[in-house]
């Protein structure tokens, strides 16, 4: 789940998912939406203080390759009904 902290985090660091690419079909992303990141990405955000929430349900077991269960347990959330507060 997208937060502008997450966000911001990964346009710092060369991963600018904020930004429409039309020709690739990419929207942009915005605070509350779900989206798949790289499991390295979201760990160097977990690293650095400011992970994505993670829907559990939504992640793929691979991802406890690289990322500890507990850094994810740490983030885990439900899909909540006001994504305004993100």
């Amino acid at each position: 789940m997208m937060t502008a902290e997450f966000l911001e985090h990964q346009r710092s660091i060369g991963n600018d998912l904020l930004t429409p690419v039309p020709e690739y079909r990419f929207p942009g992303l915005l605070p509350g939406d779900r989206w798949c990141v790289t499991a390295l990405n979201w760990l160097r955000a977990h690293h650095d203080g400011c992970a994505a929430p993670v829907v559990l349900a939504s992640t793929h077991e691979s991802t406890l390759e690289v990322v500890p269960l507990e850094a994810l347990q740490e983030h885990k959330i439900d899909v909540p009904d006001d994504l305004a507060n993100l």
